[in-house]
């Protein structure tokens, strides 16, 4: 999925001025209200290049999981001393559990249909301890998402220059970013194009899927960033 683009995905939202230290505080916050467990472990399921990371590790002991190896090499050059887990949030198995596991950034979308976000789910609670919450950031639902506009991103670093144009499309109630990269560096210009499926799930899904796991569910409109949050509590016995 991000194969090319992962060594430039940190320069891109920089660019985009996203305020990862503001965003953990507010899953601190989240974590202070609503988890019943003693401890204080954390897993970042589908972490990328592990930026929320660097500002929840001064809270909890954490641990990031994700299924590109792309990602993960920039993670952990960026952050030797945390673990991070090869796997998928569909179906991950690690052995150990968690007081705390999160998904963000919308990260969730890309299990694209809804048998798949149960099991992600699902997945996510049978790794959490009694009293354990979880912090899942959705994608855009049905009919929310922009179609046909033009979208971009310009990165202007001394080293590197970098334009991301992309458009979106929705194909059954999957959206489809067609993402066209100029990457230009001293050594060299560079043109590829990524596209990233991710599946348009309605609040009832969401809902329904922390519920089919066991979980119950908090629904915060808001969220981090205007795309709301769901949190998952597992009972305490």
């Amino acid at each position: 999925m991000y194969n090319r683009s992962a060594i430039i995905y940190d320069a891109i939202y920089r660019a985009q001025g996203k305020d990862y230290a503001a965003e953990a505080r507010k899953v601190c916050a989240l974590i202070q209200q609503h988890k019943r467990s003693n401890g204080k472990s954390l897993l970042d399921a589908a972490c990328g290049t592990g930026n929320h990371l660097a500002y929840l590790r001064n809270e909890f002991d954490v641990e990031g999981l994700d299924n590109s190896e792309e990602m993960l090499s920039v993670a952990r050059k960026k952050f030797p001393d945390i673990h991070f887990h090869f796997a998928d949030m569909v179906d991950f198995e690690i052995e150990r559990s968690f007081d705390i596991i999160t998904c963000l950034f919308s990260a969730i979308g890309y299990v694209q249909t809804y048998p798949w976000l149960v099991q992600a789910v699902k997945s996510i609670e049978r790794h959490l301890y009694a009293g354990g919450v979880a912090i899942v950031e959705p994608w855009f639902g049905p009919g929310d998402l922009d179609i046909g506009k033009v979208n971009v991103t310009f990165v202007d670093e001394p080293e590197m220059k970098i334009a991301r144009m992309n458009i979106n499309r929705v194909k059954e109630n999957v959206s489809y970013l067609d993402c066209h990269y100029m990457v230009a560096t001293p050594k060299e210009i560079l043109n590829f194009t990524e596209t990233h499926a991710l599946g348009l799930f309605t609040h009832d899904e969401y809902t329904q899927a922390f519920k089919t796991a066991g979980l119950e569910v908090v629904h915060d409109e808001e969220g981090l960033d205007g795309r709301g949050l769901y949190i998952g509590k597992k009972a305490v016995s």
